[in-house]
């Protein structure tokens, strides 16, 4: 616990821990507003990947308002905030990770997790002292989401209501607010630190994650990206996916590679 927000710790097996291999913070998705530590998208990937000798920390950042229903479960100091109460919960969790992992911390996430892990890491940056990496899985990064034409195809109508650009911007700005400096894409991105990205083909949300790794390279950041083929928004969900046995052993093999 720090403060209000709950870690739930994974360790390695002890014949795989290693001194020198940082831990992983990782975040769940579910659009700001959705979502915990028991879904897939945490528990399933934080045993994953603690078991290939990686310590995880999941975190449950606290949810922002429903969209289109923002007076919904207000109420109470754990109540629906629009950021920056998850930001700070991120940051919250990521100092506490970090006050003992002795080969620092690579922040990273799924959907709405990795908006929150990007938008640490750039705070970090800014603050002169990035993470040691970043995962980003099937993210994005904007508060407007890009209307990227090569993208459209690969979609075909997967999840053509809930993923609509639109539907997808009424919920980056029910978690948003009027704040500018939500979205890491939308911000100075120096420093940033070297970054995994693993995205879905047939993901409308692809076309933020196309600007965004194309606006670190620009900045110098090295960017590892994996676009899985035939994937679908949220395989990370779907632990018997081939997606999902794809993406988890690489993100344990990115982040021990960063270790030394």
């Amino acid at each position: 616990m720090t403060g209000p927000v709950v870690v739930r710790d994974y360790e390695p097996p002890a014949r795989l821990r290693g001194t020198d291999v940082p831990s992983l913070v990782w975040l769940h998705g579910g659009g700001f507003f959705a979502g915990g530590l028991d879904q897939p998208e945490s528990h399933a990937v934080a045993l994953a990947v603690a078991g290939s000798g990686v310590s995880v920390s999941t975190v449950q950042y606290r949810l922002a308002p429903l969209p289109g229903l923002p007076w919904v479960g207000r109420r109470g100091p754990e109540g629906r905030r629009r950021f920056p109460q998850a930001h700070d919960d991120v940051l919250a969790a990521y100092e506490s990770v970090g006050a003992r992992a002795s080969a620092g911390v690579v922040v990273g996430g799924a959907s709405a997790g990795a908006c929150l892990a990007a938008g640490a890491a750039a705070a970090l940056a800014r603050a002169g002292a990035p993470p040691r990496g970043a995962v980003l899985a099937y993210g994005f990064f904007h508060r407007v989401l890009p209307r990227g034409p090569g993208v459209r195809h690969p979609v075909r109508g997967h999840r053509r209501v809930t993923h609509a650009p639109a539907m997808l911007d009424l919920a980056n700005r029910s978690y948003a607010g009027r704040a500018t400096e939500a979205f890491a894409g939308d911000g100075p991105l120096g420093g940033f630190p070297r970054t995994l990205m693993l995205d879905a083909e047939r993901d409308a949300m692809r076309a933020s994650a196309d600007r965004f790794a194309a606006d670190l390279g620009a900045c110098g950041v090295t960017v590892d990206r994996d676009v899985l083929p035939g994937s679908v928004h949220a395989f990370l969900d779907r632990p018997g996916s081939a997606a999902f046995a794809a993406a988890v052993p690489r993100i344990g093999e990115w982040i021990r590679s960063l270790a030394g």
